[in-house]
Parts: structure tokens; sequence; C-alpha cells
């Protein structure tokens, strides 16, 4: 590879796309990549999500459309060539279907290798394109994409069988994770010298997904009212959002309202990504039940932060955690998060801190993918499920 031009997504403070260039900046330099980062504009300076779940409706495609016009003028000049790489942040880029319609009339020198991350869409029974009816037009344009691309990148194992059903047809490799930089999320908080002692943290528990259907965040508070019911011990239960709450369902956002007039939940909304840190950092458990969630940046930050983690054995979570049974419940009974739940607010659990090192290794994954040098991530062929149940990293087992 000469040159590789990373295609990055726009920056909101209320998202990880704040650190998603620096993280992978980092690699990239240490890899000693000749980089260079396609730049986009902004509608605004606002970094603010205002229609829309995920990306502002927008902004996300006032900024990918600009930065593809400064793509195909790097194209049209002669400087990207078949010895580069072109790598999308996210498959859904708009405007990019002119790569195609110039690739296919320029000479083959040329037509660089273009690799696209896929973090969900109409593959994902639950992702928001079908809350919002796009998944008609999503799939006809993820087949389109299919047809140029030299690999998709999944993050996950269950991600490649949901690909490999819709009838995807480009190579399919599997990177096992997302994007993160745990010793810039370390920075933020002064070091790790700065991780307050479990013991010290009060009893509290963190909620920091998304309030929106997919996520669930009424079994949250099901559990909220279930602890309040039965257990002896007062809990602090909050949510962490880095915009205003809101959801594309209200009702949740009026019962978290009145759960919180009632003491029995604390919202922390329209916090900073470091403000995010630093409740974090005073937190036993972060708990999530989402239905979509494909690995989740939140987990790796929770475990970078000395913050047990409690997550349903769902779709990607048992490949992050390497299968690891106390900190996974059963989807999605109540009692088994209850009961974990209580052993997670007691003490660190004894694999604190390995999620989020093998989640600071998946760009270096990517790269090894672009270069040539990952093929024991390419799910091709008929036995890709035969890897479903490989633990991708060793924990530590603890003897009863």
């Amino acid at each position: 590879m000469r040159k590789l031009y990373y295609m990055g997504l726009e920056s909101y403070e209320a998202r990880y796309t704040l650190q998603l260039t620096e993280w992978n900046r980092r690699v990239f330099d240490a890899r000693g990549l000749d980089v260079v980062y396609v730049p986009g504009e902004t509608l605004d300076n606002s970094q603010q999500i205002v229609v829309g779940q995920v990306l502002d409706a927008h902004g996300r495609s006032y900024f990918g459309m600009s930065q593809m016009m400064n793509l195909v003028r790097m194209m049209q000049q002669g400087d990207v060539t078949s010895e580069d790489v072109i790598y999308f942040e996210d498959m859904f880029q708009p405007g990019i279907e002119s790569l195609p319609y110039i690739m296919d009339q320029v000479p083959p020198e040329l037509r660089p290798r273009i690799y696209v991350r896929c973090l969900a869409q109409a593959i994902d029974p639950d992702d928001f394109v079908h809350v919002w009816g796009m998944q008609k037009w999503m799939s006809t344009y993820e087949r389109m994409v299919n047809q140029f691309v030299t690999g998709v990148l999944a993050t996950n194992e269950e991600m490649v069988a949901h690909m490999r059903i819709a009838g995807w047809t480009a190579p399919i490799y599997n990177i096992s994770g997302l994007a993160f930089g745990k010793a810039e999320v370390l920075e933020r908080i002064g070091g790790s010298a700065n991780i307050r002692p479990f013991e010290d943290r009060p009893s509290r528990v963190g909620f920091a997904a998304r309030f929106d259907q997919e996520k669930q965040p009424g079994f949250f508070m099901d559990l909220i009212d279930m602890f309040y019911d039965q257990y002896p011990v007062v809990v602090e239960f909050c949510i962490y959002s880095g915009g205003a709450l809101r959801s594309n369902n209200p009702e949740y956002v009026t019962r978290a309202r009145e759960m919180e007039a009632d003491g029995k939940l604390k919202i922390y909304d329209n916090i900073s990504k470091n403000e995010y840190y630093y409740h974090l950092n005073n937190t036993r458990v972060l708990f999530n039940c989402a239905l979509q969630d494909w690995v989740s940046n939140t987990v790796s930050e929770a475990d970078t932060l000395g913050c047990n983690v409690l997550y349903p054995a769902y779709r990607s979570f048992p490949e992050t955690f390497s299968n690891d049974p106390n900190r996974l419940y059963v989807p999605w009974s109540i009692d088994d998060a209850y009961h974990k739940m209580q052993n997670l607010l007691r003490e660190p659990h004894h694999n604190m801190g390995l999620i989020s090192d093998w989640n600071n290794g998946t760009v270096d994954r990517v790269i090894d993918i672009i270069e040539g040098a990952g093929e024991q991530w390419n799910r091709a062929g008929s036995r890709y499920r035969d890897h479903v149940a490989e633990s991708k990293y060793h924990v530590v087992k603890v003897q009863s």
C-alpha cells in the first residue's frame, strides 16, 4: 500500500466520532503509514445531532458529500492510484456511487482498492433504518456497494452472519471490535493513576446507551424498580447522555423524568466527553440492555476506567466479552441481570481491562487486513460460522 486515504466521520460531542479520527491516527502513525485524511465540510460548528438518532441527517449528508468532492478531485488529479487504499469509516457514504462510475472509466493503474466498515444498516432488524422505514432503499444501496468494494469490515461474527444471509457478495472480514484508543481515554482523566479505586466509588450503576427503543431503556428502568423493591442496600442509578435526553419513543423520557422526580434515578444529560469519563470513574457498574449494539464503545470506555460492565449475552457481546459468564446475563432475564448486578456492585471483576485491551487492537487488525496480512479474518466460504464460539482473547478463569 502506497497511501491510505482515510474517509473519517464528522465530529459530534455526544458521540464516539469526537475521538474516532484521533484513535485511528495514533495507530496509523505508529505503523508508519502515509495517510491522507480526506476533509469534509460541516454545516455548522455545533457538533450536535439535531435531526436523526445516530448522526445528524443533514450534517452527515453534507459532510459526506463534501468529503467525496475532495476525494474525486484527488482522483481527477491522478493522486490516487491502484497502489492506494480508500478506507471508509462508514459504509453509508453519500456520494459513494461516484467511485464505480469513475473507476469503470479510468485505466487500471488509477483504480484504488476500497474498504468500508459496516456499522449496522438494513442487515440489522433493530437498526434505526427500520424504525424510519428506510430499509428498502438502504438494502438496495448496500447491494450497490457490494459490487465494487474490495472488502467489507464487520465488527463481529454475528454481523458477518447477517451480511451473508442478506446475500452480500463482497469479501467480508471480521475485525472483531470497534476502533478504540485506550491511551487517549486515560489521558482525559489525567492518566491511569487517577482511576478511582473500586472500593472508594459509590454504589452506582450507569446507563450510557441512546434512549431509543432499540436500546430498551424500559428494561433498565424495570431493573431499577426491582432493586428498589427487593435490594436491601440503596443503589444509585444514573443515565449519562452527551446531548439532551430524547428518544424515538417519548414515553421512555417521560418515565425517566418521573423516576428522577421520585428519587430513583439521576439524569446527567448534555455532558461533555470528559464529564462522562468523570462519571464513569465514579461508577461501579455500567449496564447495557440493547437489542441493537454491535460491540459498543461504551463497554471499552467503562472497562478502561475501572468500571464493571454488565451486558446481555446477545449478538456481538459473547465475542466482545470472550464468553465471560459473570458479566453477561441471559437476554432478557431481569432476574439474571438483577443477581449478576449485585455481584458486580461488590468488587471489581478479575478480567477488568481485557475488553478494552482487545478493542485497543482493532485498528491494527484493520490495517493488517488492508495490507494483506489479515486473511485469518476473512469469512469466505461455507464454514464461516466455525469461528463463532472461538474466544478471540484469553480471560482468567477462577476456579470455584
